[in-house]
């Protein structure tokens, strides 16, 4: 009954002719599409290859039989290269895939002829790369004949658009890429007001799994920064904050070359997470300027200038007062007293070298002091040559003394300033990164919730 039934439908069968016994009536080519799988995404190139199962079926007025001539058979496989096929394409192709030939299609009692075959499709996409890896990708697939215009072909779709909407039920769901949803869209196009052509869209909507990229890409940015952070808590006099933070910057450039081969590049734009690592970089180089800044400003030096007025009551008054330091008071105490101290530290050294009797009583030692001050001066008066030399040894030690006691004032009032400056571009420094990670995550939760 197949034999008989094949030899009398293909026996005068004219392939080369559109099967409908009047010409004015148009084919309806009803098309249905399910992503199987999404193989690749070229960011660089703009290609998406995807493997579908794609069904078409159509209405063949010339294949038509009464089932109970041929042993009630209602349905017939019959060669795909025996039997008129609507010249659909896909306008996206930019490449033919390895897709398996399918060489045969069903055929019902009615005409109906069912064309299914699996289709492994590399299409042409734009591509938007600016929230990776929290992107989310809209690739279009659009079937269309190449030749007939929709009064010959005309398309419909096979099923429902909520139920195509929706179908995962052949989806691999174990890729970098999760399926959204595929919507459809029927339009009618043409070329510079010429005839129609019928056009059935399907937009696969896609979006990256940012698992593998947050924890390989983000979370050793952040781990870098947190301690870029954690280094301003060194000591600002002393050189290892520089060290430190030099170590930080050559760890994080080595990162970001070996990052660099996997983000996306394309030649029109460039995603968040670039800009982000730029950003990062700068404000390492920026945290390093500011330790440089820093430990300059501390360092001791014998020709060390006096800090300015204007200075010390903008950081050791006002500053201190609006980064709530707790020892302020220290700074301001230590800023008016450290003159006094240092002339009355100098005082008592100098007299208790001249004096032969140790006193605990400062008033004590001063009274004694001076009166062997005196006794000295009225031997000068004589003429002794050894009290002249001796008295201007001891001039020479007291101004030594004065000398490096004005010295360690000067660095002790430049170590308040640059810590003072250290607390208050750390809180900036900080105010800044916190911002620029806030909005930074704001944007992607947005974008991964969308």
């Amino acid at each position: 009954a197949l034999r008989r039934l094949s030899h009398y439908l293909l026996a005068h069968y004219q392939k080369g002719t559109r099967p409908v016994r009047d010409w004015r009536t148009t084919t309806n080519v009803a098309i249905d599409l399910m992503v199987y799988a999404i193989l690749s995404v070229d960011e660089k190139n703009q290609v998406l290859t995807t493997y579908i199962w794609y069904r078409q079926h159509w209405t063949d007025e010339f294949l038509r039989w009464d089932p109970t001539r041929f042993d009630n058979l209602t349905q017939i496989s019959l060669p795909m290269e025996s039997i008129w096929v609507p010249d659909i394409l896909i306008n996206e192709f930019v490449d033919v895939g390895k897709s398996p030939h399918v060489p045969y299609v069903y055929v019902s009692h009615h005409g109906e002829v069912q064309n299914l075959k699996p289709i492994q499709v590399m299409t042409a996409c734009s591509l938007d790369i600016y929230n990776f890896p929290f992107d989310v990708q809209n690739c279009s697939l659009t079937f269309t004949s190449w030749l007939h215009h929709i009064r010959d072909i005309n398309l419909s779709l096979w099923r429902q658009p909520e139920l195509v909407k929706f179908d995962r039920s052949v989806f691999m769901n174990q890729g970098e890429w999760e399926l959204l949803y595929v919507l459809s869209r029927f339009q009618e196009f043409s070329v510079k007001s010429s005839d129609s052509y019928a056009e059935m869209k399907f937009y696969v909507v896609i979006r990256r799994r940012p698992l593998f990229y947050t924890v390989s890409l983000l979370l050793p940015s952040i781990f870098l920064m947190v301690m870029d952070i954690v280094g301003f808590y060194l000591p600002p006099n002393s050189g290892e904050r520089v060290s430190f933070k030099i170590t930080l910057l050559l760890g994080y450039s080595v990162f970001l070359i070996i990052v660099s081969d996997t983000l996306p590049a394309t030649a029109v734009g460039t995603p968040l997470i670039g800009i982000y690592f730029v950003v990062c970089m700068a404000l390492l180089v920026i945290s390093l300027m500011e330790t440089i800044l820093i430990v300059r400003l501390v360092h001791k030096q014998d020709l060390q200038p006096h800090v300015p007025e204007w200075v010390k009551r903008l950081l050791l008054e006002q500053a201190t007062v609006l980064l709530c330091i707790r020892d302020r008071k220290k700074f301001s105490r230590s800023r008016t007293q450290s003159s006094d101290i240092s002339r009355q530290v100098d005082n008592n050294d100098s007299t208790a070298k001249l004096n032969h009797y140790g006193c605990e009583d400062p008033r004590e030692c001063e009274t004694v002091g001076g009166a062997r001050l005196a006794a000295a001066f009225a031997g000068q008066a004589e003429g002794s040559p050894l009290m002249h030399g001796v008295l201007r040894e001891i001039t020479a030690i007291r101004q030594f003394l004065e000398k490096r006691e004005e010295f360690r004032d000067v660095a002790h009032e430049w170590l308040q300033v640059g810590y003072v400056l250290d607390v208050l571009l750390f809180r900036a420094y900080l105010a800044a990164v916190l911002a620029y990670s806030i909005t930074l995550g704001t944007l992607w939760s947005v974008w991964r919730d969308a």
